[in-house]
């Protein structure tokens, strides 16, 4: 592991990247003693998390549960407890509110502070972020890991070389010496097709894409990706923690397991995530413009399907319409090679308008008001429970599991 040189005088590196580790198996681990030091997965069917003793065996979030337990079978299998989870991440972002006001939560479980103006009152970034995680052992009882670095992008770098239950301080002297050796995958928007592309060219660490230039990353990923991958090879990330960020998009997504699953089961689950999609929009005072369909094929390749709409909407059966037409796109390969995750995410967010047009994408009776129809659920949800009333459509089956959100 990189290992800082201490140095003297006030610390330039004022950005905190917090990450709790193995969130909802360290969550299980903490309230039941007979788990600690144990594998646990949560979630039977499909892995939703698992602890890093459970990740040292192959098992990976979305794994099908059988898998998993081929791989460690040992692990003790427990059921998500979402109200749990929630519980112990509003404890956590208290206690980073308590730290600094200038918090960027980014889920429920990861967030950025800027604490460059703490010096005086409560010491260097490094003391503070010790400070942190002790606070949240003690208060909380959960490991987290924190990276302290100079922009946003090297503090999350930091805090995942550090993981688990780490502390590394990347010093403004010396981020190229730690970032460029790193593989680069570790570079924001390198996935598994861009990572292939750069390997043919004999680039597999950061300072090789550094070094390769502008101009051949343009290329070989266009303008706006090679641009940033770029500057993101020189640490250069001018963006600062932003507390009053608002999402740019928002989306959800289910694990299937393995077995096969009817078109007709396949819509119950997409009907069941515009309706929690759109209610979220609603309540943010939010609309969308574009709708994202993405899959996971048994043979672990993936699709990503967009519809940009005419006009932003948080209109459900607008977005719903949009939707099916994506997925109905992809029946024949679902069907030839099986699905294994289904998610969607509303882009292109603006906040809503009083004169919000809604397109006349599907057959509707002319009597009934469907955006009324869209407020009333979303009322009577308020009132009496998510689960009190719901579509006809998903009547009778399993909606999945609704994972805790941060507020938009």
């Amino acid at each position: 592991m990189f290992v800082p040189e201490p140095r003297a005088g006030r610390s330039p590196t004022p950005i905190l990247h917090a990450d709790l580790d193995a969130f909802y198996a360290s969550v299980e681990q903490r309230d039941d003693p007979r788990l600690r030091g144990r594998p646990v997965i949560v979630g039977g069917g499909v892995v939703l998390a698992c602890s890093y003793e459970a990740k040292r065996c192959g098992v990976l979030t979305a794994m099908g549960g059988r898998q998993a337990k081929r791989l460690c079978p040992d692990a003790v299998v427990v059921p998500p407890r979402m109200s749990a989870y929630s519980a112990a991440s509003k404890a956590v972002f208290a206690i980073f509110r308590d730290t600094t006001p200038l918090v960027e939560g980014i889920s429920i479980d990861e967030a950025f502070l800027d604490v460059g103006g703490l010096w005086r009152i409560a010491g260097s970034p490094v003391d503070i972020a010790a400070q942190l995680r002790r606070r949240i052992r003690d208060e909380v009882g959960l490991p987290i890991t924190v990276g302290v670095a100079r922009t946003k992008f090297l503090a999350k770098v930091a805090s995942g070389v550090a993981k688990p239950d780490g502390l590394l301080h990347v010093p403004a002297d010396r981020e190229l010496q730690f970032l460029h050796p790193l593989p680069v995958e570790k570079l924001w928007g390198v996935g598994p097709v861009t990572a292939a592309k750069l390997h043919a060219l004999g680039v597999r660490t950061v300072g090789e894409a550094a070094a390769l230039g502008e101009g051949p990353l343009v290329g070989l990923v266009g303008k706006a990706e090679g641009h940033k991958l770029h500057a993101l090879s020189h640490n250069r990330d001018p963006r600062a923690v932003d507390p009053g960020r608002r999402r740019r998009s928002i989306g959800s997504q289910r694990a299937l397991g393995r077995r096969p699953r009817s078109p007709e089961e396949l819509d119950a689950i997409l009907v069941g995530t515009v309706d929690r999609l759109g209610r979220r929009l609603r309540g943010a005072h939010r609309v969308c413009r574009t709708v994202v369909l993405r899959l996971r094929f048994a043979d672990f390749s993936r699709a990503t399907r967009s519809r940009t709409l005419a006009a932003p909407t948080a209109h459900t059966p607008t977005i719903l319409a949009a939707a099916r037409r994506l997925l109905a796109a992809e029946l024949p390969r679902i069907a030839a090679d099986g699905i294994t995750l289904l998610g969607l995410s509303l882009t292109n967010l603006a906040p809503d308008e009083p004169c919000q047009l809604t397109l006349p994408l599907t057959v509707r009776d002319p009597g009934v008001d469907e955006t009324a129809l869209d407020g009333a659920l979303d009322a009577l949800r308020d009132r009496f429970g998510s689960r009190s009333v719901t579509r006809a459509a998903l009547l009778g089956r399993d909606e999945g599991i609704s994972v805790p959100l941060l507020p938009d």
